[in-house]
């Protein structure tokens, strides 16, 4: 008992003195990770909203701006409603990184503008911002003190060769555009597969597919431009892209080097249709008798684009009965294709005109004898009627020798890619053409 003061005193004191030492140990100071491009945006945008406007003014709103024909930068600035010396201002800073002389009609620009609030007296700049390149920009901010900022924002760019895997939800094309794909690398494919499949028909939910294609992406992640598609593959039908020595045509090829593009696709739309109708006897919507339907009816929305199915010369483009706008194509081998119930050609369309697989030559309507936005079409063989879904043709061209050997180097690059799951290379930020850097 006597000893237990004395012994808590010393667990007190001991406590006191680690406590202390956690207290008193020296911070360690970290270093802030460098801003994004998607982030310095946010902070600018929330700068021109916290520069707010002097007093008498209201909060300020976004202005787009487009350089007019026969205007200069500076008119098209005052078109905002701010004064014309602070017109001049801002032209004067923009000029230490550009020459605003040379800003070209059509040129778009983006403004935060703070208008008084009765009404009465100019509007104020608040910021400026204006996209000089795919991956440049150049912005104009009101500090607090109201002097007017430059700055100069570039950012890197990243070339990608990506590898997009996937299962069909709905049509091929619109779940390729959902996973990531570019509109157009989503046409060329159903293109690619519709020498193959009838992509409305033979294609279930839960196929799988797989693209590979370059694309160029900003670190915010906007894509600046796509390439070609290099590689293609549904339901176990894969396609590789590869140029011929010395040609200047890309052609796709299966893992064999046989060429996939067939003398006649299996139909003349790539998307968005139904069969309402198939060839053989029925009874028809209008009459209400029963009689040979000599062709196939595709439902499809009004102005669904048609394309080509083969290489082949316009016979006709006119107006025909019950058939409405009607095109007829003549092709190889004594097939001709027709076309029913069209809403508008194609530019060009007319006899005599050369027309080349997958072309598009006409657009789904309504005219004639038709109950609703629908294509009718119809195959020849010798001035024949036949019925389209059975046509079978001959497979394109097959590669031997050293345009083999050079295919086959390209396909071990393109499963290599596959393999790796894509590819990666950044490019630094460099100055857009006729900038110079900026004083801020």
């Amino acid at each position: 008992m006597r000893i237990a003061p004395h012994a808590l005193t010393a667990v007190a004191a001991i406590s006191v003195a680690l406590l202390a030492g956690r207290v008193y140990q020296p911070a360690q100071a970290q270093e802030a990770p460098p801003l994004s491009a998607a982030e310095i945006a946010y902070l600018e945008a929330r700068a021109f909203a916290a520069a707010g406007a002097p007093e008498g003014l209201g909060a300020p709103e976004a202005i787009p701006v487009e350089v007019r024909r026969g205007e200069t930068f500076e008119q098209a600035v005052r078109r905002t409603g701010i004064a014309p010396e602070e017109a001049s201002a801002v032209a004067a800073t923009l000029s230490n990184a550009m020459d605003v002389t040379s800003i070209p009609a059509g040129q778009r620009f983006e403004t935060a503008i703070a208008k008084p609030r009765g009404g009465r007296g100019d509007a104020r700049l608040i910021g400026l911002t204006m996209r000089t390149g795919p991956a440049s920009q150049l912005t104009v901010s009101r500090s607090f003190d109201g002097a007017l900022r430059l700055r100069a924002l570039e950012e890197k760019v990243t070339h990608e060769t990506v590898v997009l895997s996937g299962k069909v939800e709905g049509s091929l094309s619109r779940t390729a555009r959902r996973e990531g794909a570019p509109a157009a690398i989503a046409r060329a494919a159903a293109r690619l597969f519709s020498h193959k499949f009838d992509l409305e028909r033979d294609i279930r939910a839960s196929d799988e597919f797989r693209y590979v294609f370059d694309r160029t992406v900003t670190e915010s992640g906007r894509t600046i431009d796509s390439g070609d598609l290099l590689y293609a593959e549904l339901k176990g039908v894969a396609f590789y892209r590869f140029q011929r020595p010395g040609s200047d045509k890309i052609e796709y090829f299966d893992a064999t080097g046989k060429n996939t593009r067939s003398a006649f696709m299996r139909t003349p739309l790539e998307r968005g249709f139904r069969v309402s109708s198939s060839f053989g006897f029925r009874r028809h919507p209008i009459s209400g008798y029963r009689r040979m339907h000599q062709g196939i009816d595709f439902a499809a929305g009004m102005g669904t684009p048609v394309i080509a199915p083969a290489d082949g010369v316009v016979v006709e483009a006119r107006r025909w009965g019950g058939y409405g706008n009607w095109l007829r194509i003549r092709h190889s081998n004594g097939l001709e294709s027709g076309y029913g119930h069209l809403s508008r050609y194609a530019s060009g369309m007319r006899p005599g005109q050369r027309v080349r697989q997958g072309q598009v030559v006409a657009y789904v309507g309504s005219t004639g004898a038709s109950t609703g936005p629908h294509l009718h079409y119809e195959l020849w063989r010798r001035g024949q009627r036949i019925n389209p879904a059975g046509v079978r043709t001959e497979e394109g061209t097959v590669l031997t020798g050293s345009e083999l050997a050079a295919f086959r180097a390209e396909k071990a690059r393109i499963d290599r890619i596959i393999a790796a799951g894509g590819e990666r290379k950044i490019q630094q930020p460099a100055l857009a053409a006729g900038l110079r850097p900026a004083r801020t």
